[in-house]
């Protein structure tokens, strides 16, 4: 365990703010303030620069931050590790995880559920956001494992692949465009429905046009939607074509009410990815919730 000082100066430097930090840890901002300044005093360096009413990492506060989250990580696999040792029916361990949309409605439920009854004891937190907000959740250590389509680039982030995906072209099955070929060049004029800023179906949809040198703007775009489910339903009852991904609308193409449409040189393929903060490696729970995905997918 780390010693009170270390805590506090973790949670005062996480925050950036020494008031944050103590209704963080339920103690009095004096308090908080009497253990930096403590720390600071065993070690002979100034952790913290003030200027005015804010606060900023000295160099040696950058340094010891950097450390105490290598040994949170360590701490934490250590305590999955026992608890694991004590067998999965008695291990109480925390799975804290975030996933884009269309992972979080249509692939993970499967997941999580054979998880459970493998590991009842654990508690589970899953936040279902876009694939930038998820990433976000990440970096700021609200979660500890995000799943996401395709990779961003970034030193702070570790992918390792999970499955492949495709993004395919569908519209309800009243409009003119069920069962059509459309030609590239003719979809600048069809009216388009697609999702909001940050999707990661969005992203590689983008990504794919870019490479045929299509401009986004010069395309007939009626709606952005937030939201898988949104985008969807509104499918069902226009007769717009809208870009999903098939895991999102399998019910729908098997009732028939979205009909997939054939555009030959709009192929878009992408990958799903667990994702993990550069320099950790997955432990306990997370380390065992991997697994089980890869297991049940591939």
């Amino acid at each position: 365990m780390l010693s009170i000082a270390y805590e506090t100066f973790y949670e005062v430097a996480c925050h950036l703010s020494f008031s944050k930090a103590a209704d963080v840890m339920c103690v009095s901002q004096p308090a908080v303030s009497k253990q930096v300044k403590k720390l600071e005093g065993e070690l002979g360096v100034r952790l913290f620069e003030r200027q005015g009413n804010t606060i900023r990492l000295s160099p040696p506060g950058e340094k010891l931050l950097t450390q105490l989250r290598q040994a949170r990580q360590i701490e934490k696999q250590i305590e999955s590790d026992i608890d694991i040792v004590k067998t999965q029916q008695e291990a109480r361990g925390e799975l804290r995880i975030g996933a884009s949309t269309t992972l979080s409605l249509y692939v993970l439920p499967k997941v999580l559920s054979s998880f459970r009854r493998k590991w009842p004891q654990t508690k589970i937190t899953l936040i279902n956001r876009n694939t930038e907000n998820v990433l976000k959740s990440l970096v700021k250590e609200e979660i500890d494992l995000a799943i996401v389509e395709d990779k961003h680039e970034s030193n702070a982030l570790h992918y390792d692949f999970f499955m492949a995906d495709t993004i395919i072209p569908v519209c309800s099955n009243h409009s003119p465009f069920a069962g059509q070929k459309i030609r590239l060049d003719e979809l600048m004029s069809v009216p388009l429905v697609i999702r909001e800023v940050g999707s990661g179906t969005l992203s590689a949809w983008s990504r794919k046009l870019n490479e045929l040198k299509v401009k986004i703007g010069n395309l007939n775009i009626v709606a952005r939607l937030g939201g898988t489910e949104a985008l969807k339903n509104f499918l069902v009852e226009d007769t717009a074509i809208g870009f999903l991904s098939p895991w999102a609308i399998k019910r729908e193409l098997e009732m028939g009410l979205l009909k997939e449409v054939d555009i030959p040189d709009l192929n878009v393929q992408r990958s799903f990815n667990f994702v993990i903060r550069t320099g950790e490696t997955p432990a306990g729970t997370t380390k065992a919730f991997v697994s089980e995905a890869k297991l049940i997918y591939n």
